[in-house]
């Protein structure tokens, strides 16, 4: 077993053929959306290479993207607007990303298993997993989806707002990006409920 906040996930509920890793991308940055990504691995079509998504490099997220879109028994992808994490807080805005990949997953998963110690409302058992993208192999996969999802997003948000590096720092809080919301300020795409862009706002 698999200690976790408030109860305990068995191996049977990882091995559950039909349990869906459940994960997000982007609480942390300054600007752009929250990705979450539900996963339904297939065991009769193992993905080798699987791992978090932070251990592994961008060439690498992106092959795998591709294997598990093309493998899995289902997958999905859900998203909170930079306007819900404002209203809601991160957290919130996440659990919210999360419920909209599990919602549009068919066939509907008998069991999620989510990364960390909080667990989105969902029509199933839920169970939280403390360094999950680490330890189960369905919340890694998930992990990929909603990194590549996220920094693609963060792309095409560097064309539609060129100056402030998103490209490159994709709305984390780098020296850079810090320069630049000083110099350029807040972008419509920056969280103005997150402190340092707050900071910058008129009074």
């Amino acid at each position: 077993m698999i200690a976790i906040a408030g109860a305990m996930v068995t191996l049977a509920d990882i091995a559950d053929p039909m349990a869906a890793g459940v994960d997000e991308a982007g609480r942390g940055p300054l600007a752009g959306p929250v990705f979450a990504a539900a996963v339904i691995l297939n065991p009769a079509r193992p993905i080798p290479g699987i791992a978090n998504s932070k251990a592994i490099t961008a060439a690498q997220r992106e092959h795998l993207d591709g294997e598990i879109r093309r493998h899995a028994t289902a997958w999905a992808v859900g998203r909170a607007e930079v306007e819900e994490i404002d209203r809601l807080n991160i957290l919130q805005a996440s659990l919210l990303a999360m419920q909209r990949a599990i919602a549009a997953l068919s066939p509907r998963p008998t069991r999620i298993l989510v990364d960390g110690n909080r667990c989105p409302d969902a029509n199933c058992p839920a169970f939280g997993v403390v360094d999950g993208d680490a330890k189960v192999v369905a919340i890694a996969a998930a992990s990929i989806l909603a990194k590549v999802a996220r920094d693609r997003e963060m792309l095409e948000i560097d064309l539609r707002y060129p100056g402030y590096g998103f490209a490159q720092h994709k709305g984390y809080a780098t020296r850079e990006h810090l320069e630049a919301l000083r110099r350029l300020g807040a972008s419509p795409v920056h969280r103005r409920s997150f402190a340092p862009v707050r900071s910058l706002l008129p009074v």
